[in-house]
């Protein structure tokens, strides 16, 4: 269905979502989605939230327009370093911004991998802000990361569903703080909670590529971005005032490249080789957060892929995902 030459979401849904791994082009995809439903995209992506992480976290602004018109893009660059943006942060910024676009009669398009963020939103989890605990954190900072994972362990019943918060001593201890706050059942302060959830009615698109193809596409994008500046990126935020502790928070490139720029990683060659394969690993583990999201009913309409060069096309996908969506 068309309304002065713009396509019409089928009544059931209010939204569309493109989701895939690392390197596959969801961005222009979702932004000529945006463009063919007078829509306007919203990112979910953990690490386009800060500003200056432009290179590193492929903001790629310029791909916000089509035929000359941009497109309006939502949760990029709104918060800034040192600043620990989380779930709630995001899930929160959504919940405001989303009504405000169905206001203006335009569609949201999500766009992004960061499957905890795409999580919170589709399925509408109840997060809570959970605060600093001072003395829990006291009693845990003797303790090693080994240590710290296994009393993370312990509390979740040997369950883990984001084994990266065992990766980083900070991130361990902050999902154990929040697991305790959980457990302890803990009454939830008021500036804390979440605002109403709106209604969100997602069509999710998801789009990838076989695994050799893939990392085809992450070594060409992984080379452009150190062409681009990546290195120098990274040298900057540090001289901004970020300590190389937090940027390595922030994972892949950040990670990699502020090892390298502290001479824990003694070559540019072995930078690139370490980071390519953290990236590729990065992509199996998005990958694996889909398919769970689909085992606990979340529908996700995958488009085809027959191999071809046309196949990995932005418009080869959009027309695919059009017919989709309109059935």
């Amino acid at each position: 269905m068309e309304k002065s030459g713009k396509l019409i979401l089928p009544a059931e849904y209010n939204c569309i979502c493109v989701l895939g791994p690392t390197a596959v082009g969801k961005t222009p995809l979702a932004v000529a989605l945006a463009n063919a439903f007078d829509g306007e995209v919203i990112s979910v992506d953990s690490r386009q939230v800060y500003k200056y992480l432009d290179i590193g976290s492929g903001k790629d602004l310029c791909e916000y327009v089509v035929n000359g018109k941009p497109i309006p893009y939502h949760l990029i660059d709104v918060t800034e370093l040192p600043t620990e943006y989380s779930v709630f942060d995001y899930q929160a910024e959504v919940y405001k911004v989303f009504p405000e676009i169905i206001a203006r009669n335009k569609v949201p398009v999500f766009c992004g991998g960061t499957g905890m963020y795409l999580q919170s939103v589709v399925q509408g989890l109840d997060l809570v802000e959970v605060p600093c605990n001072e003395e829990l954190r006291n009693e845990l900072s003797g303790k090693s990361e080994q240590e710290l994972t296994e009393i993370l362990l312990n509390l979740k019943n040997g369950k883990l569903h984001n084994k990266t918060d065992t990766e980083d001593r900070h991130r361990l201890l902050r999902a154990i703080e929040i697991e305790v706050f959980q457990q302890n059942n803990q009454e939830i302060p008021k500036t804390n909670r979440m605002p109403p959830r709106p209604d969100i009615r997602p069509f999710i698109i998801g789009t990838t590529f076989p695994r050799d193809i893939l990392r085809l596409g992450i070594k060409k994008r992984l080379s452009a971005r150190v062409d681009e500046g990546l290195i120098p990126e990274v040298e900057k935020l540090n001289k901004m005032g970020i300590g190389y502790d937090r940027l390595e928070r922030l994972g892949l490139e950040y990670r990699f490249v502020s090892e390298y720029l502290e001479g824990k990683i003694p070559s540019k060659e072995e930078l690139i080789s370490k980071l390519y394969i953290a990236i590729g690993q990065f992509a199996k583990r998005q990958e694996t957060w889909f398919r769970r999201m689909e085992k606990q009913g979340v529908k996700i309409h995958w488009l085809p892929f027959d191999g071809s060069e046309e196949a990995r096309s932005v418009a080869w996908r959009l027309e695919k995902a059009i017919q989709l969506i309109l059935g």
